[in-house]
């Protein structure tokens, strides 16, 4: 069972219970998605040549048919930098497409390519299956469960980082 998290305020140091990594939350919350990442990461390099950031730009791509890196920096929490070198490679590659953005001069829109788009429907399919695989253990009601705690968590999160009133 994990440690309960302590309420804020004074605590008396004798009192409080050591930190187990093993057992802290927000660590197995990490090393789980490592490992999951990982495993995809491998499957998707032997396969298809990518990389877990090409393989996110390719997904958030599909998904909105036209996106900036900005945009996609903010929806799959990569880095600039990350997400620019992806791009950069994708491009390269011809799966990904820069085009103008009309509604921004100073950025591109990136979409997928005719090869992009070849490229996600074989990898879609693969993806939906290791996912599928990952959870077949589970009943359908704890892999719904899970989900909506991961959200909730997700928006738990984004407020303690952005607290209300606090300038960004």
């Amino acid at each position: 069972m994990p440690t309960q998290l302590p309420q804020s305020g004074p605590t008396d140091p004798t009192s409080v219970r050591p930190l187990l990594l093993d057992d802290f939350i927000p660590f197995r919350l990490s090393f789980t998605s490592n490992l999951v990442s990982d495993t995809i990461a491998r499957s998707y390099e032997a396969l298809f040549g990518l990389s877990i950031p090409e393989w996110r730009l390719i997904a958030v791509v599909a998904e909105t048919g036209g996106i900036t890196q900005a945009e996609i920096g903010h929806r799959t929490r990569m880095d600039k930098v990350t997400v620019s070198r992806a791009a950069i490679a994708l491009v390269e590659r011809g799966l990904l497409e820069r085009s103008a953005n009309a509604a921004d001069r100073r950025s591109h829109l990136l979409m997928l390519s005719d090869a992009g788009r070849t490229l996600y429907a074989a990898i879609a399919p693969k993806a939906q299956d290791l996912e599928a695989r990952i959870f077949a253990q589970f009943d359908p009601a704890e892999v719904a469960a899970f989900t909506a705690m991961l959200r909730r968590i997700d928006a738990v999160t984004a407020a303690l980082d952005h607290p209300p009133g606090r300038r960004r």
